[in-house]
């Protein structure tokens, strides 16, 4: 794994910080037992909505997930090439990605570091509901494999027909914003790419 485990802790550091930062329920649930009110806000989980809008649910929540399947792929030295196709490497890739993005997403909703247990979220309506724990790995998913079509077939063919740098950065990023986070994570420039170079990196 390459600095898999930093940056795990970087993205959750990240996630919880601007939490923190933003949120005043957030904050004021902060005082209290720890545990007592971690165990309460995780028995308090039912129902499907959350109370958070579309955006966050059905967009953020979704990217959440991508950023975190690129993150396995990333540091995954057996499939960390595999391209987007029919052939069994990749979609074996990204169901280990998709394992992973569930398990980061379980962890961060009601896991020890999550946000029942810093700031205990799901502890007050209507707060309380499962959408991000299936939302988030499912359609995270389809969001991973949309920007590896792109790279594929979008991005490489334009790379095809330009010696441009500036373009071929523009392109990388704008088709592929969940990789290039996660390639910010760990501290690579956000249009790497593993299975070729192309363009210029610091």
């Amino acid at each position: 794994m390459e600095r898999g485990a930093a940056t795990v802790g970087h993205f959750l550091g990240i996630q919880h910080g601007v939490r923190i930062a933003t949120e005043d329920g957030t904050r004021a649930e902060l005082k209290g037992p720890f545990f007592r009110d971690w165990f309460r806000a995780v028995k308090s989980i039912h129902g499907w909505n959350d109370g958070d809008p579309f955006i966050v649910n059905y967009v953020g929540h979704p990217m959440m997930g991508a950023v975190t399947g690129f993150i396995e792929v990333q540091n995954d030295p057996t499939y960390r090439r595999a391209e987007f196709g029919r052939n069994r490497e990749y979609w074996r890739s990204r169901m280990r990605a998709l394992a992973f993005s569930s398990a980061y997403s379980a962890q961060f909703e009601l896991g020890p570091v999550s946000e029942a247990s810093i700031g205990n979220v799901q502890l007050h309506p209507p707060e309380t509901g499962v959408t991000d724990l299936v939302i988030t790995p499912a359609v995270g998913l389809a969001w991973q494999v949309a920007e590896d079509a792109l790279d594929r077939f979008v991005v490489q063919r334009i790379e095809a027909h330009t010696d441009r740098q500036w373009l071929r950065v523009i392109v990388r990023g704008a088709l592929n914003p969940a990789r290039s986070f996660a390639n910010l994570l760990r501290f690579r420039v956000p249009w790497h790419r593993d299975d070729r170079g192309g363009v210029r990196e610091p």
